[in-house]
């Protein structure tokens, strides 16, 4: 790890334009979480490896630079590109400021002599604007979805067409299909979506490699031996559950299934994570909708739904709980879970998103149907019930990250993949 291989990149352009993108992120604000990260920490380990990044987004709020350094990594600067109105706009509405980013990026790269070997694009929406830049710019575009829009259709359920018209998903899924076929190659963080891209899709390429996210291991990590546990705001014991908070994270499902564990085990707490400091409409309905199944079961001595949880405490939360809660109804990965893995934590996570092909049930975590209340609750007790099996998986858990998903062992990947497509 932290090798310098000779690669002949010298300097790269990643795009990621929408959400939140500061050096510092802002997680749990509006399409602000776990690709904001993968971005960001792909960049610094790229940059360790001698490769300089800058990161690409729109530029919507007049109070940040254009040009933002990352602290601490000289090689790596976001750059912000305006696009139309001075606003956020969310990500399934941000299509037709598209073009205009594309233009206006290309205008920023010329008038200041920029010259980038290759442009990748991270999602739908940057992936729309990586291969009109990289096309006028004569370089190769790469491409990563993080998320595929015919699979979370598939997930989600729901009428058609409320499900269309908050979704978008007939757009981006045209999109989608198109960057794949124009892309000099692309990855994708698990072998299951590139399975959903050939079902879904009809579509299956040799220039798509499965790379998964990666994890700070120095950061995340457990408790030395000879390390005390910090002081938190949290009760002693608790199991912990961490996400942006969407219709998706499948915190009905949590609740449901707590309510069973809290029966069975009466000292059992839950504290519920995630979102952004100044919420919006969709996130304050999800909230509503949680609060309300708490009001309904009589969790309220149970259950702490405790909103946007700052980085400084982030590490502390993850390993003193007693366990970490992954209950996604659609969720192509889960970087949550790996962070949890990663400071030696158990995770009880969801079998029907991505973090399968990271999990094997019984060895380093566990994998449960959250949409079965019992199956989900049983799991959640046999770690309350069983701490040798509980401490077992959470050491297996660690050992995995640290073999598989470091952010040095994730960007020598990406340079190998890079080597392998780029055009001769």
């Amino acid at each position: 790890m932290n090798r310098k291989p000779d690669t002949g990149l010298k300097r790269i352009a990643h795009l990621s334009t929408h959400g939140y993108v500061d050096p510092i992120p802002q997680l749990g604000r509006t399409d602000t979480g776990g690709q904001v990260v993968y971005v960001l920490e792909l960049a610094k380990a790229l940059s360790s490896l001698g490769i300089e990044v800058d990161l690409f987004t729109r530029w919507f709020d007049k109070e940040r630079p254009q040009i933002d350094p990352l602290p601490d990594h000289p090689g790596v600067r976001v750059i912000r590109i305006p696009a139309g109105p001075w606003e956020f706009i969310a990500k399934e509405q941000i299509y037709d400021v598209l073009p205009e980013l594309a233009e206006n990026m290309v205008g920023f790269i010329r008038d200041n002599g920029l010259d980038y070997d290759l442009y990748h694009g991270h999602y739908v929406d940057a992936g729309d604007v990586t291969l009109a830049v990289a096309k006028t710019m004569d370089r190769p575009a790469f491409f990563t979805a993080h998320s595929i829009g015919a699979w979370k259709r598939e997930q989600m359920g729901g009428d058609p067409a409320e499900m269309e018209k908050k979704f978008n998903f007939e757009h981006r899924i045209a999109d989608e299909l198109n960057i794949f076929k124009s892309v000099a190659a692309q990855t994708v963080t698990t072998k299951v979506q590139q399975e959903k891209i050939a079902a879904l899709y009809d579509w299956t390429a040799d220039n798509i490699v499965v790379i998964s996210p990666g994890v700070n291991v120095h950061v995340f990590q457990p408790l030395a031996a000879n390390e005390e546990r910090q002081e938190t705001d949290l009760p002693d014991s608790y199991i912990f559950c961490l996400s942006r908070i969407d219709t998706n994270k499948g915190h009905d499902f949590l609740l449901h299934a707590f309510d069973l564990v809290r029966k069975a085990v009466p000292t059992a707490h839950l504290v519920i994570g995630g979102g952004s400091p100044a919420p919006g409409e969709r996130e304050l309905g999800v909230k509503a909708m949680m609060e309300g199944i708490v009001d309904e079961r009589g969790m309220h001595e149970h259950v702490s739904i405790i909103g946007y949880v700052p980085d400084e405490v982030l590490v502390p939360y993850y390993r003193q709980a007693e366990m970490f809660v992954l209950p996604s109804l659609f969720e192509p990965f889960g970087m949550t879970a790996l962070e949890a893995m990663s400071c030696g934590t158990p995770v009880v996570a969801s079998r029907l998103g991505g973090i399968r092909t990271t999990i094997t049930s019984g060895e380093n975590g566990l994998l449960v149907d959250p949409s079965n209340a019992e199956e989900f609750a049983e799991g959640m007790i046999r770690l309350l019930d069983d701490p040798q099996t509980s401490q077992r998986l959470g050491e297996a858990g660690r050992e995995t990250i640290i073999r598989e998903y470091s952010w040095e062992a994730i960007a020598e990947r990406h340079i190998a993949f890079y080597d392998e497509f780029m055009p001769r």
